[in-house]
């Protein structure tokens, strides 16, 4: 199902992989930040710079859905998940694109 209140399965079946919140504090917000997120950092500024996704706007979002649908996943991977729920909502791309994309990543990461 997609929407703005919507959820979408392949963002859900994410937490499969990293794994539930277990820390209801910010100090998982200590230390350095990991590669994936710098990058993921990068692409936010140059979506802004695009206009395809405002910084402030996808910070409201992030909030906003950080706090509802993605309440369960650990705070530094909630950037990631807002960018691609947002995108799919404006139909940059479908919830198949990103199961197809996500498919090709894992596969060139396992045969490395």
């Amino acid at each position: 199902m997609s929407g703005g209140t919507g959820t979408y399965g392949v963002l859900m079946e994410t937490l499969d992989d990293i794994g539930e919140r277990t820390d209801t504090s910010l100090a998982c917000l200590d230390g350095e930040p990991e590669p994936w997120e710098s990058r993921m950092q990068v692409t936010c500024e140059c979506l802004s710079k695009a206009g395809a996704l405002d910084n402030l706007e996808r910070r409201h979002e992030e909030d906003r859905l950080g706090e509802t649908i993605y309440v369960r996943f650990p705070v530094r991977t909630r950037s990631a998940l807002t960018v691609a729920h947002t995108l799919m909502d404006r139909n940059v791309f479908s919830e198949a694109d990103l199961r197809r994309k996500m498919a090709e990543v894992r596969t060139r990461l396992t045969e490395e």
